[in-house]
């Protein structure tokens, strides 16, 4: 009897799979029987995977090289993880281009390739969560398709852009669900995760742009504990998987009940 969660015969891709999130979930495919990870990083991952291509997710020349690759293998992805991703320690141009621009062109250059049946999965973040406050702004980002013309909005409203993560991961979400209906016409699906504060080797990063005060409280606001790598990386597996086959255009909460508890006002911000 096959397992309900299993990717027997799946070839998948994963972006940013050196560390944290994206080495758990590496390991997860694995054991869950994937038959070809590739990866695409700046950095070899030193988990065992099939394919290892360097790719820079903030050079579209990068992108595309990659993706010439993946073409010149001559199969079809079944599943794209989407989870490469900077902290706003670097400059806000490099996090958009990274976070977003580079996401999205490697999506919708996969995307019409892809096997049938198959999923996208974005890493997004509870950061992005105040996407509905800027819609207007994210739609028109999104709705360019030149790599260049992309970079010049960033640069022409870096009032909004602010340190690029918050608003990268506000885009991610927006993204995700302007891109369920196209998913749909291929037969795909495409969702994304949000997690809270993760334990990986990003979270100093975090903490140095955020403060410890907002890290920590949004940490105790949840289940009190920071994630694991594998908390999100289980999400993930579920939402690549067979059993998420009628989940399209999410973006899933994976935060320990912090958004929740936000929400129906059981914790107070930070200061009040």
């Amino acid at each position: 009897m096959q397992p309900l969660l299993s990717f027997e015969g799946k070839k998948i891709v994963v972006t940013g799979a050196y560390s944290g999130i994206g080495a758990a979930l590496v390991e997860l495919l694995r054991q869950s029987g994937a038959e070809q990870i590739t990866v695409l990083d700046i950095k070899e991952p030193e988990s065992a995977v099939d394919e290892f291509i360097e790719t820079d997710m903030g050079n579209p020349l990068s992108i595309d090289a990659a993706l010439a690759a993946i073409a010149a293998a001559d199969r079809k992805v079944d599943v794209l993880f989407n989870n490469a991703g900077v902290a706003a320690t670097l400059p806000a141009d490099t996090v958009m281009r990274v976070n977003i621009l580079g996401l999205k062109r490697l999506t919708n250059r996969l995307l019409p390739n892809m096997q049938s049946g198959g999923a996208i999965v974005n890493t997004a973040s509870v950061a992005g969560n105040r996407w509905p406050e800027h819609l207007p702004q994210i739609s028109a980002l999104l709705s360019i398709d030149s790599w260049d013309e992309g970079v010049a909005w960033i640069g022409d409203n870096e009032a909004l852009v602010a340190d690029g993560y918050f608003f990268s991961k506000e885009c991610v979400q927006v993204y995700t669900m302007q891109a369920a209906k196209t998913a749909t016409a291929h037969a795909l699906r495409i969702n994304s995760v949000c997690p809270s504060p993760v334990d990986t080797p990003l979270l100093p990063a975090f903490r140095e742009t955020m403060t410890d005060e907002i890290i920590d409280w949004a940490i105790e606001a949840g289940a009190g504990r920071v994630a694991t790598a594998e908390d999100q990386a289980r999400a993930l597996l579920f939402l690549g998987s067979d059993l998420a086959g009628y989940v399209n255009g999410v973006n899933l909460l994976v935060d320990g009940g912090y958004n929740a508890a936000l929400q129906m006002g059981q914790v107070a911000l930070p200061g009040q």
